[in-house]
């Protein structure tokens, strides 16, 4: 069983950062790849960033390819998602993920925990 929790969303202007966190609880942490996916009001949920077991590779969405950066720590067991230049367009329930298997993956259907999400709201 793995657990995660999302904290760090909240109400920013745009062009302003936020850097949400995921603390997750679990064995097998140290093995799994993690995602962050989002998912706006009437919108399918869609990925944002992925990064590797051991942090080595990343991936990105297009629309935030140089704005956010993902990393984790699994020393701690934690994984972060560094988010700057913030567009109202970035406004959604973000959601921690963990991964399947170990190298990065963008598809929802990858991951099988799922943390219960954290608001982030852009105002223009």
């Amino acid at each position: 069983q793995v657990q995660l929790v999302e904290s760090g969303g909240g109400l920013v202007q745009a062009g302003g950062s936020l850097r949400l966190s995921c603390a997750v609880a679990g064995r097998t942490f140290g093995s799994r790849a993690m995602g962050w996916f989002r998912q706006a009001p009437g919108k399918e949920r869609e990925f944002v960033a992925t990064i590797n077991w051991n942090g080595a590779s990343t991936y990105y969405t297009d629309s935030v390819k140089g704005r956010f950066l993902i990393s984790r720590d699994n020393a701690k067991s934690a994984v972060y998602l560094q988010m700057n230049s913030l567009e109202p367009e970035d406004t959604a329930h973000y959601y921690c993920a963990a991964g399947i298997n170990a190298g990065i993956q963008s598809s929802p259907a990858d991951y099988d925990y799922w943390g219960q999400g954290t608001q982030v709201t852009v105002s223009s």
